[in-house]
């Protein structure tokens, strides 16, 4: 990719527009696995996305860091399989190659109407004891229905 787009910024925007691209799809499978009902806080979320962590890529992210307004909080990862054997060149400091977990947490959650934030706090491909991600509840989407169909 690297090649291609020649230009960190816009890597670090395809990687996330894969994530989300895959979140929209796994969704499904999740619901179908897990039979999970809908989830009426994000506190329920937040234990949906850690579950998927764990049939996914078999790892159990810590669910820390709430904000007063329940509306925010950190996945925290001691290990993240998507960096077992990779090391960022000094020269790419600015590339998020983890961008892909964040984009398929919107991307799954956007299918469940639930428009979020998400981002690195810390990552340990930088640096950090452990791989950090802030998911931050923005609004609950409407159901559209699509013109011309009632």
């Amino acid at each position: 990719m690297l090649r291609d787009l020649e230009n960190v910024e816009d890597v670090n925007k395809q990687l996330e527009r894969i994530g989300y691209n895959m979140g929209m799809r796994l969704i499904e499978d999740f619901l179908a696995r897990t039979s999970a009902p809908r989830c009426m806080e994000m506190r329920e979320t937040a234990d949906r996305i850690q579950q998927a962590f764990r049939i996914y890529l078999n790892i159990q992210p810590s669910i820390t860091n709430w904000s007063t307004a329940s509306d925010e909080f950190s996945l925290q990862f001691e290990t993240n399989p998507l960096t077992e054997f990779v090391e960022l060149p000094p020269d790419l400091n600015n590339l998020r190659y983890c961008a892909i977990i964040t984009g398929c947490i919107r991307g799954a959650l956007e299918m469940v109407q639930l428009d979020v934030q998400c981002w690195f706090v810390q990552d340990q491909l930088k640096g950090d004891n452990v791989t950090e991600v802030r998911v931050k509840f923005i609004r609950r989407l409407e159901d559209a229905i699509p013109a011309g169909e009632d």
